[in-house]
């Protein structure tokens, strides 16, 4: 699905699900202020928004999208793309993102924790200045429109793309 970015050391079997598993816990325990993020006039509550893709076999894809450009995705079985948001087309459309986010917060109750879906689910997490919000809910919901925060689903399959375009671009 997405092109591996892995270091050529040897890896021990695990170590791309400990890897992915660092890089997201980063993002979900984040002091935005640490990085310069503070609420602004367009986005007073979200800094951040994050969404996992539960897949077969116990694996996962992320895509992650900050206040402040980052954006990047990453799978639990060692592939993905990190810093794709300085591509100016995946900068506008994590921007697209966050707002989308930020007009439909309502959407997503306060939440804890930050358990990943089983297969087939989705759970979309505004990281809000504050308490953090999040749904999950089936991945075929969302994406057939049959569930309220499908909008939010929609709009972060929008820098999804953006990301593949630019993955299936790059020279093998």
């Amino acid at each position: 699905m997405f092109g591996k970015h892995r270091q050529a050391a040897r890896q021990q079997p695990g170590d791309e699900v400990s890897v992915f598993a660092g890089l997201r816990d980063q993002i979900l325990t984040l002091d935005p202020a640490s990085i310069g993020l503070k609420p602004t006039t367009d986005r007073p509550r979200v800094w951040g928004a994050l969404m996992d893709m539960g897949r077969e076999n116990d694996t996962w894809a992320t895509i992650v999208a900050l206040g402040d450009g980052t954006t990047s995705l990453y799978t639990s079985t060692g592939g993905g793309i990190i810093g794709a948001g300085m591509r100016p087309t995946v900068a506008a459309a994590s921007e697209s993102w966050l707002s989308t986010i930020e007009r439909h917060l309502d959407l997503l109750p306060v939440a804890t924790g930050s358990r990943l879906p089983p297969n087939g689910f989705v759970t979309i997490r505004a990281l809000c200045f504050g308490q953090q919000h999040a749904v999950e809910a089936l991945e075929d919901d969302l994406g057939y429109g049959r569930h309220p925060a499908s909008v939010l689903f929609h709009s972060a399959h929008g820098a999804i793309t953006e990301i593949r375009l630019i993955d299936e671009a790059r020279p093998n």
